[in-house]
């Protein structure tokens, strides 16, 4: 996780990480991912892109390698199981030991969050989670933002 900050609160158990490229048409960008191959062209995300909310924590997806070498996404086989929700942090209004409280907790029922750019929090809330997470946030005074993907 090269842009990420902090990354807490992991659900996997000594998978093999492999490193690749991913050219996305849509975007004419190039994105570094470390994920956890599963055969020759299909590969399970260990983590969140920040950029690509399609791309989270166990979204798997089969790629080909185009004229360049890189890796483009034909497919994703299988949707994260986990529910992503991304917030924009408020260092001047909170210390890191303030969402690290939620975080922790998350990461004790099989969630897992991260801090990309010192600034944007995405946490993968499992589904059968006995919070809310809403509630707890508002419990903790935390006033976060909720960044949404307007798709």
């Amino acid at each position: 996780m090269e842009d990420a900050d902090i990354a807490l609160g992991t659900t996997q158990m000594d998978t093999k990480e492999t490193k690749i490229e991913i050219y996305d048409k849509r975007e004419r960008s190039i994105t570094t991912f470390y994920v956890e191959q599963l055969t020759d062209n299909k590969f399970k995300m260990i983590d969140n892109d920040i950029w690509n909310c399609n791309l989270t924590l166990g979204t798997e997806f089969e790629t080909r390698i185009n004229k360049d070498g890189k890796h483009e996404i034909v497919e994703i086989t299988k949707k994260s199981d986990f529910i992503t929700r991304r917030f924009f942090l408020n260092a001047h209004n909170y210390s890191s030991a303030d969402y690290r409280v939620l975080g922790d907790e998350l990461a004790k029922r099989g969630g897992y969050w991260q801090v990309d750019f010192g600034g944007i929090a995405t946490v993968n809330i499992p589904k059968d989670f006995e919070y809310d997470v809403d509630q707890v946030m508002k419990d903790f005074g935390l006033n976060l933002t909720e960044i949404v993907d307007d798709k």
